[in-house]
């Protein structure tokens, strides 16, 4: 590898685990999610060619998520590991419990603090413990194959992608006013007061701010 690849993929190691948590709770360990969303990031390093237009990032999205999807096809069947069995198991028990003692449904957080684990950890055994999705159906006694509709995750996430890098690329007090205004839902009032700016002023920023942006997002 070279120095200029090594560069590449110490950089964008954060789209690898972008990909890999898409893909939690199917059965797969993170770390082999992980691990073969890296192998597709280096190739696509190895791949790269920095004179065309295409931002790298962009560029290694596609390469990630197919070394991902690689491990589930070589693996066949999706089997889900022995610590998501076992916690799906304990969950089963902790909803019940919780049903007969409160008369309702618990919360994923409520979960989490009764067995001591993370919500994230709670929510990815309960996926994991759905029945799988047959894609063959039958009707009137024949079987045909079933349309399963899907989101377009890989076209989400490049946009994702160079919504950030674009965002990034901001001066420091327009990616606060973005962050403030966007990400943390304070008002025009709120951001001008904490920036030492007018309202108007913030408003008018925030006009070029988001032009400049869908600029960028349409080059």
């Amino acid at each position: 590898m070279t120095v200029e690849q090594d560069r590449l993929v110490t950089e964008n190691i954060g789209l690898v685990h972008a990909c890999a948590r898409r893909y939690m709770g199917r059965g797969i360990d993170y770390d082999d999610l992980y691990q073969s969303g890296c192998e597709g990031l280096v190739k696509a390093a190895a791949g790269y060619d920095g004179s065309r237009s295409v931002k790298f990032s962009t560029y290694a999205v596609p390469a990630i998520l197919g070394e991902i999807r690689r491990l589930f096809r070589d693996g066949g069947s999706v089997r889900v590991c022995r610590s998501l069995r076992d916690l799906g198991l304990k969950i089963h028990r902790a909803e019940t419990e919780f049903r007969n003692s409160e008369g309702r449904d618990p919360t994923v957080s409520e979960l989490a603090q009764r067995l001591g684990v993370e919500p994230e950890s709670i929510a990815e055994a309960i996926e994991a413990s759905r029945p799988v999705l047959s894609l063959t159906a039958e009707r009137d006694g024949e079987e045909f194959d079933e349309d399963v509709p899907s989101e377009s995750f890989d076209e989400t996430l490049v946009d994702i992608v160079a919504l950030r890098e674009a965002i990034a690329s901001l001066e420091r007090t327009d990616r606060e006013i973005i962050r403030m205004r966007y990400f943390v839902g304070r008002t025009q009032a709120y951001v001008a007061k904490t920036l030492g700016m007018t309202q108007v002023q913030v408003s008018r920023r925030e006009r070029k701010i988001i032009n400049c942006i869908r600029n960028q997002l349409l080059k």
